[in-house]
C-alpha cells in the first residue's frame, strides 16, 4: 500500500455527517455543479439541518443515467459520502463523464441523513430503509419472519450487555438451523417489532417517499439507468462485494450486471452473497418510478468487522434506543461501537474503498455506453 496515496484518500472522508455534507457540497461547487437539497424535517446530532442532497452532472434529460447513492443505512454513510466526494474531486472522472454523449451522473448524498448524523443504521422512524419498499397500500399482509420471532427477546434483552442465557439461545438456534439461517432470521427483515433489528416499517418512510420523487424527476428522460448503492458491514475488511441489485425474476438484469462489473457479481437469491436474502429492497422502486428505462445495478458492499461484531453493535444500538435511562458512558461506548462496526477509520481501508469504487464507476460508464449503442 502506498502510504502517501492512503493518506491522500483520507481527505475525502469525515468524522461526522455535518463534516461529510460540507465536503460533498464543497466538491460539487468546485466542480461547477449545483446541489439540490431535500430538507429533512428533523435536526441532526450537532443541531445541524439534515438533507438528502442531489448533485447532477450532465443533461437534464440524458438518456443514460448513472446513480451513485450513499447512506441508505445511515451510519454507513461515512463510506459512501467519502467515495462520492472523491469522485466529484477527481478531474479524470469528471472528464470521463463529460466525454460520453447523452449521459448524466446523479449523486444522491445521504438517503438517510438522520441515521447518518445520529450514528444509527435506521431512519428516524426506526426503519431499515432497505426493507421498507413495499406497496403498503396494496399488500395488507407483510412478509412474516418466524425465525426472528423465536429469537427476538434474546437479541434485545431487558439488560445490556446480554446474559449468557441470551447468547446460548442464539447459539442453539444456529446449532439447530445453521449459521446462515440465524443470519437470515436476524437480518432478512421483520415487520412486527418496531424497536427491533431490520424492522421494515408499516408505511413508507420519509427517505422512501423522497427517493421516489427524486427518481421520478431525474429518471424520467432515461432509457438506461445504472445504480451503484454504497454500503458497509458485510464481508472481509476493505473488500467491496458487488451484489446484484435488481429483480431475481429478470435474468437479463443479472447477466448485464455480470457483463458490466464482472462474473464475481453475487446474488441474494442464489446463496453467493455474504448477505442473506432480503425483502422490501430499495432498488425495486426503480422499475415503478422509471418503467421506461432498462435498469442495471449493484450494491457495493465493503467489509468492516466480523459478522457477529456487526450484529452485536446493532443489538446494542437498538437496546440503547429502547432505554433512554442508559448512562452517558454507556451511550458513548455504544455509539462508538456502532460507528466502528460500519466505518474503519484508517487510511488503508479508505484507499481500498476508493480504488474499487472508481473501478466500478468506470465500468458502469462503459456498460451504459455499450448498452445504449446496442439499442
Amino acid at each position: 500500500m502506498n502510504t502517501a496515496k492512503a493518506a491522500e484518500a483520507s481527505q475525502f472522508f469525515s468524522q461526522s455527517y455535518a463534516e461529510a455534507r460540507a465536503k460533498f457540497l464543497a466538491a460539487a461547487e468546485a466542480a461547477g455543479l449545483d446541489a439540490e437539497p431535500h430538507w429533512h424535517p428533523l435536526l441532526g446530532r450537532e443541531g445541524e439541518r439534515l438533507a438528502m442532497d442531489l448533485v447532477r452532472q450532465g443533461p437534464a434529460k440524458a438518456r443514460k443515467l448513472l446513480i451513485i447513492s450513499s447512506a441508505c443505512h445511515g451510519v454507513e454513510g461515512f463510506c459512501g459520502s467519502g467515495i462520492q466526494t472523491a469522485l466529484l474531486s477527481d478531474a479524470g472522472w469528471l472528464a470521463a463523464v463529460r466525454a460520453q454523449a447523452d449521459l448524466a451522473v446523479l449523486y444522491i448524498h445521504a438517503l438517510n441523513p438522520y441515521g447518518f448524523s445520529w450514528l444509527r443504521r435506521v431512519t428516524q422512524e426506526g426503519v431499515d430503509l432497505n426493507r421498507n419498499f413495499h406497496d403498503f397500500a396494496q399488500h395488507a399482509e407483510l412478509p412474516a419472519n418466524p425465525g426472528y420471532e423465536e429469537i427476538a427477546n434474546a437479541l434485545l434483552p431487558a439488560h445490556w450487555p446480554p446474559s449468557a442465557a441470551d447468547e446460548a439461545l442464539l447459539s442453539d438456534y444456529a446449532a439447530r438451523h445453521g449459521e446462515a439461517a440465524l443470519q437470515q432470521a436476524i437480518s432478512g427483515g421483520q415487520y412486527k417489532h418496531e424497536l427491533g433489528l431490520f424492522y421494515g416499517g408499516r408505511a413508507p418512510t420519509w427517505s422512501h417517499q423522497t427517493l421516489r420523487h427524486v427518481l421520478q424527476e431525474h429518471g424520467a428522460g432515461a432509457n438506461d439507468i445504472a445504480w451503484i448503492d454504497l454500503h458497509t458491514g458485510l464481508g472481509p475488511s476493505g473488500h467491496g462485494e458487488r451484489i446484484f441489485a435488481g429483480s431475481a425474476q429478470d435474468p437479463n438484469q443479472l447477466a448485464r450486471a455480470r457483463a458490466w462489473w464482472g462474473p464475481e457479481v453475487t446474488s441474494l437469491s442464489d446463496g453467493s452473497s455474504s448477505s442473506a436474502p432480503l425483502v422490501g429492497l430499495m432498488w425495486s422502486v426503480i422499475e415503478r418510478c422509471c418503467p421506461q428505462a432498462r435498469y442495471t445495478g449493484i450494491a457495493l458492499e465493503y467489509g468492516t468487522v466480523p459478522l457477529k461484531a456487526m450484529i452485536d453493535a446493532l443489538r446494542a444500538d437498538h437496546w440503547l434506543e429502547a432505554h433512554p435511562e442508559a448512562s452517558e458512558d454507556q451511550l458513548r461506548r455504544i455509539k462508538q461501537q456502532i460507528r466502528d462496526a460500519f466505518y474503519i477509520d484508517t487510511p488503508e481501508w479508505k484507499q481500498a474503498l476508493l480504488r474499487q469504487a472508481f473501478e466500478a464507476a468506470q465500468q458502469a460508464l462503459n456498460g451504459l455506453e455499450k448498452s445504449h449503442e446496442q439499442q
